[in-house]
């Protein structure tokens, strides 16, 4: 059938998706090739694709067809994460709808619920990476919450806990009240807010008083409510307005409490800062926490004020009084909180400091407290202001993971790329903290402990096990909390393999050859991958590591709903096809740099699809086929053995983009292969000349630029390679990467790039001065072209529309001069033209762009523009004077080729 006169994208990508993964051609099924193994940041079983998951899972798909058409055994395992949080937020939310709550059934009933959700409504993101292209084995995909996977994460666990490294610890956690649960560090996200700096006195208690003769000491803080837990003052050893103080083992009366707390010296307070002495409540605050351990206080003794829902509780000693029991910790709803209360009942008392404002008219004005631009940590997901809480929660001993991945980079086993990241890595994981991996859920991976009543705790992979570990006649209750989703997350380079079985696929596809990830679940999840793998498979999870960077705004600014700036990649590949959105974000990857979105540049690789499309019916037209060979044909003519060097180049310099991980230079070099050299020059140099060793050649360089196109664009350059001729049934997906034999040929290469100097030369001067392209002209060469230009004779005439070609000296007069490698060959414009006339303008023309110019680099050259303009405005300021720059120095040298 021939060809369709126009390039479809949406025909051929939903026919093309569907062919390759009916027949199964994603799956690893060369048993005697290298293998080369590829794991999919999972999404969440919640999710749907965005622009992030598109450049994300472009690069792999690129790498992994790229290894596939090299002859490997490729595998690029595909599945979804069970996102605890966000998928039980989902539930709650549609029972909610219902006028229910997630407490109104039990816990079983709930999360039968929640797979009832996940087989209706989760996963859609999985067809929308079909619709990408992704050439995963999804016969294989994975789930996190699959049987086989919750095998695998409870015998981690058990393993982990038996060898040392998770323990259960009472610490201070990230408490989301919103969600109820324990959340990451790496889940919070940090805020500035408005806020207030209140002062206060705290009375010592027995008469003590300073050494300038005050009975009480002043306190900071901009969360007031927590003094009702607080257990010492903090001042510094050499502040000496408190030495007395603490010689004497002085101390301090609570307000609101009575509470008497010791006052205790830690580095922590600093005596420059305000009056050097810091309130500490260990139970609500992480520094705190350490300044009560340092000073005596256990984590059992420290005092909780808080329940779950960030409301008031009684402390273990009894002494907040009633009216603050049951109060929310701020206001709502316009009800005051235990934070006003607190305020208003020290400012009763006089323990409050008015902060006193002095206007520039003299005005006096107290207030109750200090403005202040606060860091405040929320939720992400939430977004509720996060408590610290002190709580009982499982934790794994990080610090001693994280030291074999860290070996590992070092001594290269896990290559980081970019390696600007290695810095970052190390920081992170030289000051790694204990890992909290419980949460207060119920939808993910029950944590497998039982507690009898005698608060003793037996950790097994059943039941069965931890009642016998009990005994006969102990009663036990399963913790009722999950695992973190990162914990499970972190086994996805094995355990989507079949471990904990010594599985073919285990010994075959571990470790995995790269990981691509974006540079922000560097510590989420790459990190731990690396710990888990190397700990339980002794060996690196991945040889690689590459880090991508963010997809932006045109205008830079990072994307996000509430900025309405937010791209739908599956809106992009409706308007210009999953192809061209593929080669966007390959061209415009960088080794990490974050990328711009560009509509411009999406069209622009859209053009290029419909280019190559038209390039290939011409071949269609002209008796082109597909080629049978791998390696060049045999060729004679000039135009024939440069093209076949042309492959040879851009096969080269592709492979070694590629072992670099540079998709961009990957990209680009096959770009510019295929449009320029190929489609531009080559078809334009063999028109009307198609013998038979040039249908030949040509069928074969049309054959390499679809194979190394397909990593890029899958879905054209399959279409392409099936409608080009007969294949016998052998899709492009499993054809081989050009291997063409053969090296550039110096003289062929000379002759060919010279001809399209030249001819480019000519056009240019054409377009400078006015002439139609097609205007024939004579041309004065010097001497020593004679060869070249008789080689070229058709050519010549065919493309540079040379009307005479001479070796005689150029008559006197008006002239252009062309510079071709040196050679300077002159085209007579007498008569051809109005010399004064397209003097003046060119002329005209040039002071135009000069004074734009100008102008443009004087704004540029203003540090008050440059530093307080938007940086979008700077930049198109200097696109705009690049711009002019260009065009001036064209018109001078259309001025002086007039001679």
């Amino acid at each position: 059938m021939p060809m369709e006169k126009t390039f479809d994208p949406a025909a051929i990508e939903a026919k093309w998706a569907h062919e390759w993964e009916s027949r199964g051609l994603f799956r690893p099924e060369r048993p005697d090739a290298v293998p080369y193994t590829i794991v999919n940041p999972p999404p969440n079983v919640t999710g749907a694709l965005h622009i992030g998951h598109a450049l994300d899972n472009t690069l792999q798909d690129v790498l992994i067809r790229y290894e596939r058409l090299r002859g490997k055994d490729a595998l690029w395992v595909v599945g979804m994460d069970h996102a605890g949080i966000a998928t039980q937020m989902i539930v709650e939310r549609q029972l909610n709808e219902k006028q229910q709550k997630r407490t109104d059934f039990t816990r079983e009933a709930f999360v039968d619920k929640v797979w009832e959700w996940k087989g209706e409504s989760g996963g859609k993101i999985t067809g929308q990476l079909r619709r990408l292209g992704c050439s995963m084995d999804w016969s294989r995909e994975q789930f996190t919450m699959d049987p086989h996977f919750t095998e695998a994460v409870v015998k981690v666990f058990v393993d982990l806990h038996k060898q040392g490294l998770i323990y259960r610890d009472k610490r201070l956690v990230n408490w989301d009240p919103g969600l109820k649960t324990a959340i990451s560090d790496l889940e919070v996200e940090t805020v500035e807010v408005q806020g207030k700096f209140w002062h206060f006195r705290y009375p010592l208690a027995d008469g003590a008083k300073t050494a300038d003769g005050k009975d009480y000491i002043v306190v900071a803080t901009t969360r007031p409510e927590t003094m009702l837990a607080d257990m010492a003052v903090a001042v510094n050893a050499s502040d000496t307005r408190y030495a007395s103080l603490i010689a004497a083992g002085a101390k301090v009366v609570l307000p609101i409490t009575g509470r008497v707390i010791p006052i205790v010296t830690d580095d922590h307070a600093d005596p420059e800062l305000g009056s050097g002495a810091v309130k500490i409540t260990p139970g609500h605050d992480f520094n705190d926490f350490e300044v009560g351990k340092r000073a005596g206080f256990k984590a059992g003794e420290m005092l909780n004020m808080f329940d779950g829902d960030a409301n008031v509780i009684q402390t273990s000693d009894g002494l907040i009084p009633a009216e603050y029991i049951g109060l929310h910790r701020f206001a709502v709803d316009g009800v005051p909180g235990a934070r006003e209360l607190v305020v208003e009942r020290l400012k009763e008392q006089g323990y409050l400091i008015a902060h006193v404002v002095t206007s520039k008219d003299g005005e006096v004005a107290e207030h109750d407290a200090e403005p202040r631009t606060i860091q405040t940590p929320y939720g992400d997901r939430s977004n509720k202001v996060i408590e610290p809480w002190l709580t009982d929660q499982w934790y794994v001993d990080a610090e001693t993971l994280a030291q074999p991945p860290m070996q590992a980079v070092r001594d290269g086993r896990i290559n980081i790329v970019p390696k600007t990241w290695e810095k970052t890595f190390f920081n992170w994981m030289e000051n790694i903290q204990p890992w909290c991996v419980s949460r207060q859920l119920w939808w993910g991976h029950r944590i497998p402990a039982w507690y009898a009543d005698d608060g003793r705790i037996f950790v097994a992979e059943t039941e069965e096990e931890a009642q016998a570990q009990a005994g006969d006649g102990v009663t036990l209750n399963r913790d009722p909390d999950v695992l973190d989703t990162w914990f499970s997350s972190a086994l996805w380079p094995f355990a989507t393999l079949g471990w904990p079985e010594d599985s073919d696929l285990v010994k075959r596809h571990y470790p995995n050859d790269v990981l691509i990830s974006g540079f922000d679940i560097l510590f989420f999840w790459d990190a731990r991958m690396a710990m888990q793998g190397m700990h339980f498979m002794n060996e690196v999870p991945w040889k690689t590591l590459y880090l991508h960077g963010l997809v932006r705004a045109p205008d830079g600014a990072k994307m996000s709903k509430s900025k309405g700036n937010v791209v739908d990649p599956l809106g992009l590949i409706d308007q210009y096809g999953a192809d061209a959105l593929r080669f966007f974000m390959a061209a415009m990857e960088s080794q990490g740099r974050d990328i711009k979105m560009d509509d411009a540049r999406l069209a622009g690789y859209r053009n290029f699809a419909t280019k190559l499309w038209n390039a290939a019916r011409f071949c269609e037209a002209n008796g082109i086929s597909a080629s049978t060979s791998l390696a060049a044909p045999a060729a004679t003519l000039p135009v024939n053995r440069w093209i076949i060097g042309e492959v040879a180049a851009t096969v080269a310099a592709m492979d070694k983009a590629f072992a670099d991980y540079r998709f961009d230079e990957a990209a680009n070099a096959i770009y510019s292969f295929a449009w320029d050299r190929f489609c531009d020059w080559y078809l334009e140099l063999i028109k009307g000349a198609i013998d038979d060793e040039t249908k030949a050649v040509a069928g074969w360089v049309l054959d390499q630029i679809l194979v190394m196109l397909h990593p890029f664009m899958p879905f054209i350059t399959e279409e392409l390679w099936t409608g080009l001729g007969e294949r016998a049934d052998y899709p492009l997906i499993t054809a081989k990467w050009p291997e063409p034999a053969a090296t550039r040929d110096p003289q062929a290469s000379a002759d060919i790039d010279w001809l399209i100097k030249l001819v480019s030369e000519l056009r240019g001067a054409k377009s400078e001065l006015g002439l139609p392209p097609g205007a024939r002209l004579t041309a004065h060469f010097p001497a020593s072209l004679k060869g070249r230009t008789d080689k070229l004779s058709a050519q010549l005439d065919r493309l540079a529309r040379l009307e005479a070609i001479s070796f005689d000296p150029a008559p006197a007069g008006a002239s252009a001069q062309l510079v071709v490698e040196g050679e300077t060959i002159t085209v007579p414009l007498e008569g051809v033209i109005d010399i004064a006339a397209e003097r003046d303008r060119l002329s005209k023309a040039l002071a135009a762009a000069a004074k734009e110019r100008d102008g443009l680099a004087g704004r540029l050259n203003n540090p008050s523009f440059v530093e307080r303009a938007k940086p979008e405005a700077v930049e198109k300021a200097r696109a705009d004077h690049a711009a002019k720059e260009a065009e001036a120095d064209r018109l001078t040298a259309a001025l002086a080729r007039l001679g």
